[in-house]
């Protein structure tokens, strides 16, 4: 499969998460049998990868891969914590005690909850601003796009915010990679 396809497949499972995440009154639905709003997180986040490949190689290439990798990195230990937080089920006390056990544990807290996570959409930002010149709208799509998806869930507390904030990141993305692929079919 050719790596701009990998991204759209990536684009898509982490939209569908983020479309679970913002139904958090309806989330139970999406956590039987398992939490599928995490594995098409962790999924999406993955395949995301694929943009390291797709995108202009220069030195902000270089700093963007980094970014989106360990972004991606923490994206598998959130939902590896968020897995567990969904194998107790509707024990809330086994759930607040890991909870409190995390949010006592800095390098726990940091890379995979607080910090972490938040990389990739850095890391995807930083490969926008290669197209700030070329594809301005594009790439702002995507540079304001994503701290918005944080913002939006985490101080806001929207989750239709957050959904159309991840909407607006993922399609500036889409814009941007077949902009890119025009510009290599042009210099071919």
């Amino acid at each position: 499969m050719k790596p701009k396809n990998i991204c759209l497949v990536g684009l898509s499972f982490f939209i569908i998460s983020y479309i679970m995440f913002s139904q958090s009154s309806k989330l139970e639905y999406f956590k039987k049998p398992v939490d599928f709003a995490h594995w098409f997180n962790l999924i999406g986040a993955v395949l995301l990868i694929s943009f390291n490949k797709v995108f202009p190689k220069n030195n902000l290439n270089t700093i963007a891969s980094f970014l989106t990798i360990l972004g991606v990195i923490a994206h598998i230990g959130l939902c590896t914590i968020d897995f567990i937080m969904w194998s107790f089920g509707n024990n809330e006390i086994a759930k607040a005690e890991l909870s409190n056990q995390i949010s006592n544990t800095p390098a726990i807290l940091y890379p995979f909850v607080i910090i972490g996570p938040s990389l990739l959409f850095v890391g995807l930002s930083a490969h926008a601003l290669n197209f700030i010149k070329t594809n301005t709208v594009s790439s702002l799509m995507v540079i304001i796009g994503a701290p918005l998806v944080g913002i939006s869930f985490f101080i806001l507390k929207n989750g239709n915010l957050m959904l159309i904030s991840c909407a607006v990141f993922a399609l500036g993305l889409v814009l941007l990679l077949n902009a890119n692929e025009n510009r290599k079919i042009i210099m071919e």
